[in-house]
């Protein structure tokens, strides 16, 4: 359906910056919310009235002019692979694709200055060209671009080692506001705090620095264990050994290693699964380690080989979930922190409680410089109330949860940041047309 603003639009950017037809409004205004059965039934008709294709800051601040002055929503895409309608426009309006913001500005040592659509997988294999690599990237890393993981997503490989996104793994943004005239905003240090996991609520990133590692060889394994409480302990001792580099340590209990059909033929029944990636020369070290707690390597892949085939990060974080789905699309997940002094009787309640309904899939992460395991649990689920129950009981014994099932920033389980974030929502977009929903109203943030 047309809408009043169309011609006006065209005339503004150009013909060859939008899109108009049904196919591809709906397709870009979707993510992979539908991870979420909850999300699925209330998101699956949310559709853009149009998208826009920039290919400069210049061309986003024209757009960004025109929404102001129409009042317009604009909702801004990376790649579409978030789990939670970050990318899906609630009420309408513009679509924002950044995909053709996509080049590699500068490399330097140890930082990366890259526009928004830069794909992570093109990013890591071009850093590890010149000797360095990416600190954190998502599951999805091949598809995700730099913008949307620092926008939309939190953590991911390399989190064992590096942290989550707050834990300086970006270093500055530029941003634009949503006004007639959009201000072009230099962010750094702490104000970055108020942009980073935002879903583009409060400004419009054109490019971003992130901090690069030195490469590293890194050698990936298969652990099988056929005690899972064997499989926790490894886990954690492997973990918090810093003399060992680590770049993954993802547990998943039996029966999740079963649906990774690609590794059928290394996986052994029955048996849980650690999923590594460790520096090479360390391989002799944690393989006797793992020895000492009843596991035993069923898969390697040298350090030559790193990046050539389909890799063990394929299979972790958020990924996990997916192979679950393909299998069973009744299964959907949680975002679980445990306490890193009680993890394993919190793991013990959980699986007395719950049983199969409740498949433990762990990722073990340093936060706030402090190793600990957090979790994307898988859950069959069954309805919403019984999903709310499961989440109320993991609360009440002490697990967090981070709920995965609303498209709300402050729903979410991050409310410690919504106050400055809110502040900054006001300076910087004042009509409130970017990305509007997916906070609830300033009172629920402010208190």
């Amino acid at each position: 359906m047309a809408v009043s603003w169309e011609k006006d639009l065209i005339q503004r950017i150009g013909a060859e910056h939008v899109r108009f037809d049904f196919e591809s409004r709906s397709r870009l205004s979707k993510d992979y919310y539908w991870y979420s059965p909850v999300l699925k039934k209330r998101l699956d008709d949310k559709i853009a009235d149009s998208i826009v294709f920039p290919t400069s800051e210049s061309e986003v601040a024209q757009v960004l002019s025109f929404a102001a002055e129409r009042r317009v929503p604009l909702t801004v895409r990376g790649a579409g692979t978030g789990n939670y309608g970050q990318a899906v426009p609630l009420e309408g309006g513009m679509v924002m694709d950044m995909s053709r913001l996509n080049r590699i500005k500068e490399i330097g040592d140890g930082y990366a200055r890259v526009e928004p659509g830069v794909k992570l997988g093109i990013l890591e294999r071009e850093a590890r060209r010149k000797g360095q690599e990416l600190r954190i990237y998502p599951s999805t890393f091949e598809k995700a671009t730099v913008g949307g993981f620092v926008c939309g997503g939190s953590g991911g490989i390399g989190s064992i080692t590096w942290g989550s996104l707050w834990d300086g793994n970006v270093q500055e943004m530029t941003v634009l506001t949503m006004e007639v005239i959009p201000k072009k905003l230099k962010v750094s240090g702490d104000e970055l705090l108020h942009y980073i996991h935002n879903y583009g609520t409060n400004g419009v990133v054109t490019e971003l620095v992130i901090p690069l590692a030195p490469r590293v060889d890194w050698a990936q394994s298969i652990v099988s264990f056929p005690v899972f409480e064997d499989c926790l302990l490894f886990a954690d001792v492997l973990s918090k050994q810093d003399t060992i580099k680590k770049r993954l340590v993802s547990v998943n209990e039996w029966p999740i290693p079963k649906y990774f059909l690609p590794l059928k033929h290394v996986i052994v029944e029955g048996h849980a699964a650690v999923l590594l990636e460790i520096e090479e020369a360390s391989c002799i070290e944690v393989e006797s380690l793992a020895e000492k707690f009843g596991g035993k390597w069923t898969f390697y892949a040298s350090a030559v080989n790193y990046r050539k085939t389909l890799g063990l990060s394929n299979f972790s974080w958020n990924h996990t979930t997916l192979w679950a789905i393909k299998t069973d699309p009744n299964m959907t997940y949680l975002q679980a922190g445990f306490d890193p002094d009680h993890f394993m009787e919190q793991s013990a309640r959980i699986k007395t409680k719950y049983g199969d309904e409740v498949l433990l899939h762990y990722e073990w992460v340093r936060n706030a410089g402090i190793v600990m395991p957090q979790a994307l649990p898988l859950v069959l689920f069954t309805s919403e109330e019984r999903l709310y129950e499961i989440i109320l009981f993991c609360r009440r014994i002490g697990v967090r949860i981070n709920d995965p099932h609303t498209w709300r920033l402050d729903e979410g389980g991050r409310g410690d940041r919504f106050v400055s974030m809110w502040t900054t929502k006001l300076e910087n977009d004042p009509l409130g047309l970017l990305n509007p929903g997916k906070f609830g109203e300033p009172q629920d943030c402010l208190g």
